[in-house]
C-alpha cells in the first residue's frame, strides 16, 4: 500500500515501554503521520517483518532498545533517521551512526526531572533540613543542626554531563557557589578531594564507565564539612559502599541522600537501611509517569523538525557518547 507517508516502526525489546513513554495520543500522532507498522518489533519478531523493514525509513524508540546486529541494518536499506526518547544511547547507536544512519536522542529532556529533584535536595540540605527534621523528636532538639543556608554557599557537582549541566542552570537562581568536577581527570579544574572538603553539598552525577568505578571511597566522606550532604542520583557503582557506610558510622553528623545503591534494590541485610543519616529512596529521579511526555514530544517535535529540512536539535555525534 502506497499511502505517500514514510515508513516507520517502533522498536523495543520490551514493548511494554512503547506503549508507557509513547501514550496519551503520541503513538496514535505518529500513526497519522507515517505508515507505521502495527506490531512494535523486538529482538525476537525482527525477521517476521522483513518485508515492510525493508522500506522503513525511520524508527521510534525508547527505553529497552537492543544494539542491532550487522544482518538487521543490512536488512534494512532505507533507514535514515532513529529517534530515541530515552537517555544515553551508547548501548545501540554506535552500529547504526556507521552506517550514516542520523540517531536522535531526547538526552536533555531526560535530564530535567533528574536535575529539579537534585536541585530540590540541594535546597533542603543547604538549610539542614534532613538531619534537623531527624533529630527533632523532642523539645530539646527544637532548631538544632540548622544548615548555613543557601546564600554564599558551595555545592559541588561531580560530572559536567547534561544533568549537571541543566542543574547549574537551575542554581543560577540561587547566590551559591557551584563548583563542577568534569569526569575525565585531564578535564578537571578541581579535584575529587577538593569537591568534598569545600562543599557543604556534594552530588554525583558522573557517567556510567568503568574508570569511574569505586571512585567515591571512605576517606573522601571523611573529609567533608561538619554537616555536609552527599546526594547520588547517579549509579551506586561510583562509590565504595563499604567504605561509605563505614565513614557515615564514623561521621554521623553528615547526611546522605541515595536515589541509587549498589543494587536496586538494596538486598535485606543492607546496612543503609538502618543508618539513621541515610535517606534511601527507589530509583525514582528520573523520568516517571507523565515526565517520561517530555521524551516523546522531543523526539516528534524533532520529527517534524527533520521532514521539514530544518536543523535537528537533538542529534547524537560518536564524539558525544560516554564522554561527558
Amino acid at each position: 500500500m502506497n499511502t505517500g507517508k514514510i515508513r516507520a516502526a517502533f522498536f523495543s525489546a520490551e514493548p511494554f515501554q512503547i506503549d508507557y513513554v509513547y501514550g496519551h495520543g503520541r503513538r496514535a500522532a505518529l500513526e497519522k503521520e507515517c505508515e507505521i507498522l502495527p506490531e512494535i518489533v523486538t529482538p525476537e519478531n525482527f525477521g517476521h517483518h522483513a518485508d515492510f523493514l525493508s522500506s522503513t525509513e525511520a524508527v521510534f524508540s525508547t527505553w529497552g532498545m537492543w544494539s542491532m546486529s550487522e544482518s538487521q541494518l543490512g536488512a534494512m536499506p532505507r533507514l535514515r533517521e532513529f529517534y530515541y526518547a530515552a537517555g544515553a544511547t551508547d548501548a545501540f547507536a554506535r552500529p547504526l551512526l556507521r552506517r550514516g544512519i542520523a540517531v536522535h536522542s531526547a538526552w536533555r529532556e531526560n535530564a530535567v526531572p533528574v536535575a529539579e529533584f537534585t536541585l530540590a535536595q540541594i535546597l533542603l540540605s543547604l538549610k539542614g533540613y534532613f538531619r534537623n527534621s531527624r533529630d527533632y523528636r523532642s523539645p530539646e532538639h527544637f532548631r538544632e543542626n540548622i544548615g548555613p543556608g543557601c546564600y554564599g554557599e558551595t555545592v559541588a557537582l561531580l560530572g559536567a554531563g547534561a544533568i549537571s549541566q541543566k542543574l547549574q542552570e537551575f542554581l543560577q537562581n540561587f547566590n551559591v557557589n557551584v563548583l563542577v568536577m568534569a569526569s575525565r581527570p585531564e578535564h578537571r579544574r578541581i579535584s575529587l578531594e577538593d569537591a568534598f572538603q569545600r562543599a557543604f553539598v556534594v552530588s554525583n552525577h558522573l557517567p556510567n564507565r568503568a574508570d569511574n568505578r569505586k571512585i567515591i571511597r571512605a576517606e573522601h566522606f571523611l573529609m567533608m564539612r561538619r554537616g555536609a550532604t552527599f546526594l547520588n542520583t547517579g549509579r551506586g557503582a561510583q562509590v565504595d559502599e563499604a567504605g561509605m557506610i563505614a565513614a557515615l558510622k564514623r561521621r554521623p553528623d553528615l547526611t546522605a541522600l541515595l536515589d541509587v545503591a549498589s543494587s536496586d534494590p538494596l538486598p535485606p541485610e543492607s546496612e543503609l537501611y538502618t543508618l539513621p543519616n541515610v535517606r534511601l529512596s527507589g530509583h525514582i529521579a528520573g523520568s516517571y509517569h507523565d515526565e517520561v511526555l517530555r521524551m516523546s514530544d522531543a523526539m516528534i517535535d524533532e520529527f517534524h523538525r527533520v521532514r521539514r529540512g530544518g536543523s535537528p536539535l537533538r542529534r547524537i555525534s560518536e564524539s558525544m557518547l560516554m564522554t561527558s
